[in-house]
């Protein structure tokens, strides 16, 4: 299993200076090869290989003019033109937009493929920058890979280390029990609500910091372009949606992994976020809500216990169909929160009805997989190992 450890790191003058100078050299040959590539094209129709940039680079060091180069590390200059050939296959694959040029401001990031270790425990030495002292949180198991080094908008530095512990993933659960199937709707009154009708409240993160942003994009506004002020200015609005972030990805980490932890399978809806955030009355909410970041955490939450993530289709009318009889109401427009079914009877909160009729259609999509989901005695712990009948609620040994 691979993983990665963000860490916080608090490198001196010296070693920002030396990360100042690795980030510029980093972005320097990104930029270069991003643009040969992107006028051979457009000028002569030629298609610029990894092994062309790669050698392009080795010239480029003989150079007078960059000479400079020589002193960035040389494998991390290299790892930059492997992530704009990853880049280019996302785009070709249509799986992303082109690739755009790095700029001066903002995230800086480089990545050290090997050579990167940790000394004393408290530090970790970064090529052609030196021992950094770093607050490792947790413990670092494995075979340590790629060490992605960044720096935020607020200036703090950080390292992702990955590491793989030699252990393959576990092998999914093959059966289940329906108890421990789980459907989930997610909205915007409530971010997420189960089907055994929970509901977790949305904390609106983005809006209960509004008014302070406000107050601190005014404020930067007003400063003039290019002053040191405005720097300042900049760097305080950017510690308010780094705040916005840290809370909110706290707040999806808790919730992810309770309910993978809790259950066996998490059905889902798969939602058209970019389609939804169309709608410019509900679009800022929609994007603070963060959908699709919690359905990723989920997802290799999953993986990563052998659980199953499964994801309705989304055109399926799950607040729509009655989750007792299966009768699908012809209109139901959003303002409608409570709703009468005609043929069966039942009265129905629509979330707590949308996440039961995603439950349904989700076990129903568990045994077409050929998975074994039983309506007692099946697997009941929530671990990786089988429970026992006792643990499983059931009388029967």
């Amino acid at each position: 299993m691979v993983k990665a450890t963000k860490v916080r790191l608090y490198p001196t003058v010296a070693q920002q200076a030396a990360l100042t100078f690795q980030f510029g050299a980093v972005r320097w040959v990104y930029n270069y090869a991003l643009n040969w590539r992107s006028t051979a094209w457009k000028a002569r129709g030629e298609s610029i290989t990894q092994r062309m940039t790669l050698d392009k680079l080795v010239e480029l060091k003989r150079l007078e003019d960059t000479a400079w180069l020589r002193d960035a590390d040389s494998q991390a200059l290299q790892q930059s033109l492997l992530h704009l050939d990853t880049a280019f296959e996302r785009f070709f694959k249509k799986q992303a937009r082109y690739p755009n040029y790095k700029r001066k401001h903002g995230k800086q990031s480089l990545s050290y493929p090997q050579r990167v270790n940790v000394v004393d425990g408290n530090s970790l030495y970064l090529p052609k920058v030196g021992t950094v002292r770093a607050v490792l949180h947790r413990e670092l198991v494995g075979k340590m890979k790629t060490v992605t080094v960044s720096r935020s908008w607020t200036g703090k530095y950080y390292a992702s280390v990955l590491c793989d512990d030699g252990e393959p993933l576990p092998a999914p659960i093959g059966s289940m029990d329906e108890e421990a199937v789980i459907g989930l709707d997610m909205g915007l009154s409530h971010l997420a609500i189960t089907s055994d009708g929970y509901k977790e409240s949305n904390p609106r993160f983005l809006k209960q910091a509004q008014a302070n942003l406000r107050r601190k994009q005014a404020s930067l506004s007003r400063k003039q372009k290019g002053s040191a002020n405005r720097n300042k200015a900049r760097v305080l609005v950017a510690k308010v949606h780094e705040k916005v972030t840290n809370a909110r990805n706290d707040c999806q980490h808790k919730l992810s992994k309770r309910l993978i932890d809790e259950n066996q399978a998490v059905c889902v809806e798969t939602l058209k976020v970019r389609n939804m955030l169309k709608n410019r009355k509900l679009a800022k909410s929609i994007a603070d809500a963060s959908w699709n970041e919690l359905l990723r955490k989920l997802g290799y939450k999953a993986r990563w216990t052998g659980k199953h993530l499964v994801q309705v289709d989304p055109w399926f009318a799950s607040s729509k169909t009655c989750s007792v009889c299966g009768v699908r109401a012809d209109v139901m427009p959003l303002s409608v929160r409570q709703w009468h079914c005609g043929s069966c009877g039942h009265e129905h909160d629509r979330d707590i009805n949308a996440a039961r009729t995603i439950r349904q259609q989700g076990i129903l999509k568990l045994k077409a997989e050929g998975l074994s989901v039983s309506a007692c005695g099946g697997l009941r712990k929530t671990g990786l190992f089988p429970a026992v009948a006792c643990e499983a609620g059931s009388s029967v040994l």
